[in-house]
């Protein structure tokens, strides 16, 4: 059995002398200096980065420097133009009980069979470099949450993009829709804008494929909700109490449709 005592202090209270005297009393090794030179026979670490970082921050100056520079470096991106589009896709039926003004020329698939009771996919690529591709997909419930999932950017070649957009949407009865990237952005942004009204926040993870679909500025031509109202759909693993509370706090019991599905 391997033992380690672990001594904290702090500058100026004599931590090495007291490290060095239980030691001493125990007969153990005392890991102090010596484990510079054990971190840099573990490690390809030069000795001179080790010492510069052994027990030491970096100044305030230095750190101000960098988040001044690491901000810079966002906000260049945000002003990059943006890749084009390589493909844009969304879910058969994603429009089943939402109400579109304008946008006639937005695909629509008018057979609710098809759809997944107001869970709509969104997938788009974006060309990338050397035949690549820059991918990211959404799951959004356009009836009450929100964005309950997204996943990437993900880089992968063009030719695999279809067979890896057939796997996105193959929980639909039907083939997904090619669609403007504006539908996706107003479908994306516009269910996230509608969640938080309610009280909801989208999927952690989509704080990273929030970027890849632009900036949408909102309100768009979409009325979320079923037929204009809050409808939540509680799944046969979820626990439906939070969601019903919040709903009844922000808009009130009764102005809200629930429905639980059996497993």
């Amino acid at each position: 059995m391997i033992r380690i005592v672990t001594l904290a202090r702090e500058y100026g209270s004599g931590g090495g002398i007291i490290a060095r005297t239980i030691a001493d009393k125990l007969g153990w090794t005392l890991l102090d200096g010596k484990l510079l030179s054990v971190l840099r026979s573990s490690v390809p670490i030069d000795a001179e980065t080790v010492r510069r970082y052994d027990e030491r921050v970096d100044s305030w100056w230095r750190r101000f420097n960098h988040n001044g520079l690491r901000a810079a470096a966002i906000l260049a991106q945000a002003e990059a133009p943006e890749p084009a589009v390589a493909g844009c896709w969304i879910s058969p039926a994603w429009s089943t009980g939402l109400t579109i003004g304008g946008h006639c020329g937005w695909p629509l698939h008018e057979d609710p069979a098809a759809g997944a009771d107001g869970l709509v996919a969104v997938l788009v690529a974006r060309k990338h470099r050397h035949g690549k591709v820059l991918v990211c997909g959404y799951l959004a419930d356009v009836y009450c949450l929100g964005v309950k999932n997204a996943l990437g950017p993900e880089i992968m070649d063009d030719l695999g993009l279809p067979g890896f957009a057939g796997n996105f949407f193959s929980g639909y009865h039907g083939d997904p829709l090619e669609a403007p990237i504006e539908l996706a952005r107003e479908v994306v942004f516009g269910s996230v804008a509608y969640a938080r009204e309610l009280g909801f926040e989208p999927h952690p993870d989509f704080a990273a494929a929030e970027g890849h679909l632009g900036s949408w500025t909102g309100p768009g031509s979409i009325t979320f909700g079923k037929d204009g109202k809050p409808f939540y759909i509680s799944g046969p693993y979820d626990d439906p109490r939070p969601v019903i509370r919040t709903l009844e706090r922000t808009v009130g019991r009764g102005n809200f449709e629930f429905l639980a599905v059996a497993g």
